[in-house]
């Protein structure tokens, strides 16, 4: 009993200090509070400032956003998302300016065909129609835009299918001598037509390529055309050269050569390199620009080697 009167005693004297300590605390924690708070509200104005200058486009690199030394991790994330949001602005800008001139491109290369056809239609109404010396000559030649101009569809549809993400891929591997050796022989009479040797250059039997056989037709036609085309005398020679886990396959031409500050940009759209010579020879502008979204699909790339007057090769692998 005595020993718990004394424990009580202590305690009650204890309790004045306890209250002051306590009360101490408390005046503190809400001295903290306010000037953490006013702290926090001044970062928060910081912040808003710099949000602002970057929706008003104040900045015109992420070097401009500064904050405070508390806030430099926050800086950093801002920066990123500047960046990435300044990125994205110019690519839908790059995306823009690419569709309208797509959209130039496709009806200029539509309106010509359709104006030769006209042309010629209207001539043959008005009377050269009883000519025999030029009616037979009229509607093959608007046969031949009309060709054209299909080929034309046919190539903006491969893009539109390409570009939209619809262009479907069969991957198998297939026997390539006999792959090359049909495609080359639906070619000898483009070539012979232009007194040009068309050589396959002998390959393995047993060699099996991977890949889109359909979609590696079109693209090897394509560049067996541009080679034939483009070449006034000499050769177009199909070569497979096999590597350890590759074959290459490469189109190599003794034609006009392509000029070196061309070479980065022939497989753009509707890119030509001589626009009247191009459309004399005919071709839609497209076939390079397939060519090319087709070996990538097949996650590989086209490679070009060319001089001028001397010839051009174009090469691409595929795994074996």
């Amino acid at each position: 009993d005595v020993t718990l009167i004394i424990i009580f005693a202590l305690i009650v004297k204890e309790i004045p200090s306890i209250i002051l300590f306590s009360i101490c605390l408390v005046v503190v924690t809400l001295i903290l509070l306010i000037v953490t708070g006013r702290k926090r509200l001044a970062e928060l104005d910081e912040i808003k400032d710099i949000i602002a200058n970057i929706r008003n486009n104040n900045y015109e690199t992420a070097e401009g956003i500064q904050l405070s030394k508390n806030l430099e991790g926050l800086q950093e994330e801002i920066k990123g998302m500047f960046d990435k949001a300044k990125s994205d602005v110019e690519y839908l800008k790059r995306l823009e300016r690419i569709r309208s001139e797509f959209l130039g491109n496709v009806s200029h290369e539509l309106r010509t065909p359709i104006f030769s056809i006209q042309g010629f239609i209207e001539t043959l109404l008005n009377g050269a129609i009883d000519d025999p010396k030029v009616n037979k000559k009229f509607l093959e030649k608007a046969n031949q835009h009309t060709i054209n101009l299909n080929n034309l569809l046919n190539d903006l549809i491969d893009i539109s299918m390409i570009e939209s993400g619809e262009m479907r891929m069969s991957f198998r591997y297939f026997p390539v001598r006999e792959f090359l050796e049909n495609i080359v022989n639906e070619m000898q009479s483009a070539a012979k037509e232009k007194n040009l040797q068309l050589i396959l250059e002998p390959v393995r039997e047993n060699l099996r390529l991977f890949g889109d056989k359909t979609k590696l037709k079109q693209v090897l036609v394509n560049l067996i055309t541009n080679s034939i085309k483009y070449t006034e005398k000499g050769t177009v020679e199909v070569i497979v050269k096999e590597e350890d886990k590759y074959g290459e396959i490469t189109i190599k031409d003794t034609g006009i050569g392509i000029p070196a500050e061309d070479t980065s940009r022939i497989f753009e759209r509707f890119f030509r390199i001589d626009k009247a010579r191009s459309r004399e020879v005919g071709g839609t502008g497209l076939g390079l620009a397939i060519v090319k979204h087709i070996i990538e699909a097949h996650g590989s790339k086209v490679d070009v080697k060319s001089e001028v007057g001397k010839g051009s090769e174009f090469s691409f692998r595929l795994k074996k």
